[in-house]
């Protein structure tokens, strides 16, 4: 049996990481299968559905390391309304479901409860399709269902505490459950791996696939995505977009190895490793059930021991939608003919060891292309002191006596202009600092204005003392 595992996402907003985390799973263990993964776009809600959120799916999916053309689909739910409808048919017509024209309102009369749920009342009255009437599955009396599940044992579920459940709408349309499980059989699936969430559903399903006369699948439930609250991490209070992550400067390669740990880790003591190692050692079975907690925290520093790893050239090369404002990032705060690339070059070990996302390259190095500083006036407020004046005058009179204009000449120039004034070099520097880049904090001082070059630098120190006066 050849193992097909699905993804089926709906084209509702943006790609969520807990979605993220399910798609890689279902991939890795297809690979380690010999196995198909399916994407499967779950499109029927036409109200909420837009082409872009699907393109968005896509490029997500590309982004983490599911290539277009490297799986099947995507499929599209809407496309099998036809097979939906003839399973609801086939379960009328061997009993296993009828018609109800029960409202909400005379449920909740009759049992007195707005809690309770279903009361079977329609059961046996015999209805025919019509107006109001839903058609509802006949959940068994007696007996149990039991969900063998490779992550969470055998969950067992007493029957007559599942409610007789709607399939399909008076109009005919189907619910989720109903079309989930016949997209799942059309399309051969064996193993459904999916959020924890959906276990609730899961002894309805298997009921609907054992009453169409089809073995039903390998379960595996992964737990919860959660805050630091360990609350489920939701779209309208947590950053869950991987887009969002994707356009701040998180490296797919350093999200998809954290979204590995989110409920499993690899052998050792050890939590940042190769790709090829987790398709070696991940073992689903070994996922635990507990809900996993999504640390924003984490997965920064997680990024940033990704980013020191890559070799400086792809570092650079990385920094480039940043610096060119390509794609869906921000342009930057200079134009395109201010870039210089042997200046960034230059400058690219020194950010590489100092950023945790690829956006904060821009800060650290726009004072690089820009006719004068992007000047943080927190920053100049304390920085620019009493004697700061005089301190800036004494630098651009020992700065441009320099014969060499290098890291070196220059700190040892700094240091002895402080050193007259009783200044150790972090506070002379300052001032010099905040003139020359506009921030406190940045990269070496003495190597920027190596790069920056003698005349801009001395040009942004005299216009500096100027606002002084």
């Amino acid at each position: 049996m050849t193992v097909r595992v699905r993804f089926a996402p709906s084209p509702t907003g943006m790609f969520h990481v807990g979605g993220a985390r399910s798609a890689l799973l279902n991939w890795i263990y297809a690979k380690q299968q010999g196995g198909v993964f399916v994407l499967r776009i779950e499109d029927t809600d036409a109200a909420r559905n837009k082409p872009e959120w699907t393109e968005g799916i896509l490029s997500a999916l590309d982004w983490i390391g599911i290539a277009r053309g490297t799986y099947e689909g995507p499929h599209f739910q809407s496309e099998y309304a036809g097979e939906h409808r003839a399973a609801a048919a086939r379960l009328h017509e061997s009993g296993r479901a009828y018609y109800c024209d029960c409202t909400r309102e005379a449920v909740q009369a009759r049992t007195g409860s707005q809690y309770q749920g279903y009361d079977g009342f329609c059961r046996d009255r015999g209805l025919e399709p019509g107006e109001g009437r839903a058609l509802r599955f006949r959940t068994p009396d007696e007996g149990e269902t039991v969900v063998v599940d490779l992550i969470r044992g055998e969950p067992t579920f007493e029957n007559k505490l599942i409610e007789d459940f709607v399939i399909a709408r008076a109009d005919g349309s189907p619910v989720f459950l109903l079309a989930n499980v016949v997209d799942d059989m059309t399309m051969g699936i064996t193993h459904v791996i999916r959020a924890e969430e959906h276990l609730p559903n899961t002894p309805k399903q298997q009921l609907l696939w054992e009453a169409l006369g089809v073995k039903p699948p390998v379960w595996a439930h992964v737990p919860i995505v959660v805050n630091e609250k360990r609350q489920k991490l939701s779209k309208r209070r947590d950053k869950v977009a991987l887009e969002a992550y994707r356009d701040e400067g998180y490296l797919a390669t350093a999200m998809r190895n954290y979204l590995m740990l989110l409920g499993w880790a690899p052998s050792g003591d050890r939590e940042i490793v190769p790709w090829s190692v987790i398709e070696e050692e991940f073992r689903l079975a070994e996922v635990n059930p507990s809900p996993a907690f999504f640390d924003e925290k984490k997965l920064r520093a997680f990024n940033g021991e990704y980013i020191r790893a890559l070799p400086v050239e792809e570092f650079v090369e990385a920094c480039q939608p940043w610096l060119t404002g390509t794609g869906t990032i921000a342009p930057p705060p200079w134009q395109p003919e201010e870039f210089d690339a042997d200046a960034f070059a230059a400058v690219a070990p020194l950010t590489q060891t100092r950023i945790a996302v690829l956006s904060e390259i821009v800060p650290n190095v726009d004072f690089l292309f820009l006719a004068s500083p992007l000047v943080d006036e927190a920053a100049w407020t304390k920085a620019m002191k009493e004697g700061s004046a005089e301190l800036l005058d004494a630098a651009v009179a020992a700065f441009e006596a320099l014969e060499s204009w290098d890291a070196e000449s220059l700190k040892s120039t700094m240091e002895a202009v402080g050193a007259e004034r009783g200044l150790k070099l972090g506070k002379a520097q300052a001032p010099v600092r905040v003139a020359v880049t506009g921030r406190t904090v940045g990269l070496p001082l003495f190597e920027s204005l190596e790069v920056l070059g003698r005349e801009r630098t001395l040009t942004r120190l005299r216009a500096a003392r100027v606002r002084l006066v």
